[in-house]
């Protein structure tokens, strides 16, 4: 069984086509119709096909025929196989019980914080959050629109949602130590605790 190469793309695509053959024009359409797209990066359409090309390569899913209707251009109707229904359970497992897979930009632009200026390092995270606030809105909405809809379905969102609340409220939090100035910096306080680091790192070395 192919696990070794999982992709949340991938997954998304083995999902889709779980739900019976169609061309590569409907996997897309579904996609964005089920709101996968705000969870999985499919900004570019040749990145639907570019999977669907690997998928097939790995025999996790295959050619079954060629949609001609009338009036439009022919179209490669792709199913999932055995191997790649047993696959996408073995990535959903592995996704749900795992962590720290991904590099996000977020941390590592925070573990260089102190590259700007207090103030600075501020104005930056306040317009994160006006845009995490949007989403936040964003989210909650979609899920108040969702009424009667079984919570199987909306699970990421809930999960989107509450990653987001939280964001909001660390944001909040950091924001206003910054601009209070019980988080601060400056160049000679850096200079500072880099030779302390470097001394206690030398010291446990010898």
């Amino acid at each position: 069984m192919v696990t070794d190469k999982r992709s949340t793309l991938g997954l998304t695509v083995l999902g889709i086509l779980a739900g019976g053959p169609m061309h590569a024009y409907r996997v897309q359409k579904l996609i964005k119709d089920y709101g996968k797209d705000r969870v999985v990066n499919v900004r570019q359409r040749a990145s639907i096909y570019q999977a669907i090309e690997r998928l097939r390569k790995l025999g996790l899913i295959e050619v079954e025929g060629v949609d001609r209707e009338a009036g439009r251009p022919e179209r490669t109707v792709y199913a999932i196989t055995a191997a790649g229904a047993e696959t996408a359970k073995a990535w959903i497992k592995e996704m749900l019980a795992t962590t720290g897979g991904e590099y996000p930009e977020f941390p590592v632009g925070l573990s260089f914080l102190m590259m700007l200026e207090p103030d600075e390092a501020a104005a930056q995270l306040e317009i994160r959050l006006a845009a995490v606030d949007a989403q936040v809105a964003e989210v909650a909405s979609a899920l108040d629109g969702a009424a009667g809809i079984a919570r199987v379905f909306l699970v990421e969102e809930e999960y989107r949602h509450a990653l987001l609340v939280a964001e909001q409220r660390w944001l909040r939090a950091l924001i206003g130590d910054l601009r209070a100035s019980a988080v601060t910096w400056s160049e000679e306080w850096l200079r500072q605790a880099a030779a302390e680091f470097a001394a206690k790192q030398e010291e446990e070395q010898s």
